[in-house]
């Protein structure tokens, strides 16, 4: 049994080694590196099974402290496991942001895009074409109207800046 512990005590420790580099690991080989840990991880469960077996066979005086050391194992292993899913449930919240926000960086939000879905409304609505146009021409006109209130602020706030400071 010693020697089995010992061998399963020293994988414990290289995982947690190796779960420092989980941080530092660029993405193509994050995904190795996962899938290593947890390819060790359920090599510890198999020899932890072998382990229990092993620790029912010891003289009655060890058992009870060969059973302590393998549960402290399985201990440490389940929190390494936790551990795992943790980080991996981070990088999939972190990778579904990413691609959340390229989405929105990618969309483009044009006015002529809103139009045609208006005027498609419109269209179902049975407006006639002349309404329509008329509803452009004023969307045409509004927006000259925008933009004469827009200078008209700017200068008037120049204006109120420059003679009262």
């Amino acid at each position: 049994m010693e020697p089995l512990y010992q061998q399963t005590h020293k994988q414990v420790h290289e995982i947690q080694s190796h779960m420092g580099r989980l941080e530092t690991a660029d993405k193509q080989s994050l995904h190795l590196v996962e899938n290593e840990i947890q390819a060790r991880i359920d090599q510890i469960f198999s020899h932890l099974e072998r382990l229990e077996i092993l620790s029912s066979k010891e003289p009655p005086n060890k058992r009870q402290s060969a059973k302590l050391r393998v549960d402290q194992l399985k201990y440490d292993v389940q929190h390494l496991q936790t551990a795992l899913r943790n980080f991996q449930h981070q990088r999939c919240a972190r990778e579904e942001q990413e691609r959340q926000r390229e989405e929105l960086l990618s969309r483009t939000f044009t006015p002529n895009g809103t139009q045609k879905k208006i005027l498609d409304i419109a269209n179902m609505l049975g407006l006639s074409n002349t309404v329509m146009r008329l509803i452009e021409k004023r969307a045409f006109q509004d927006k000259y109207f925008m933009i004469g209130g827009m200078l008209l602020t700017c200068v008037v706030m120049f204006l109120v800046v420059h003679y009262l400071t």
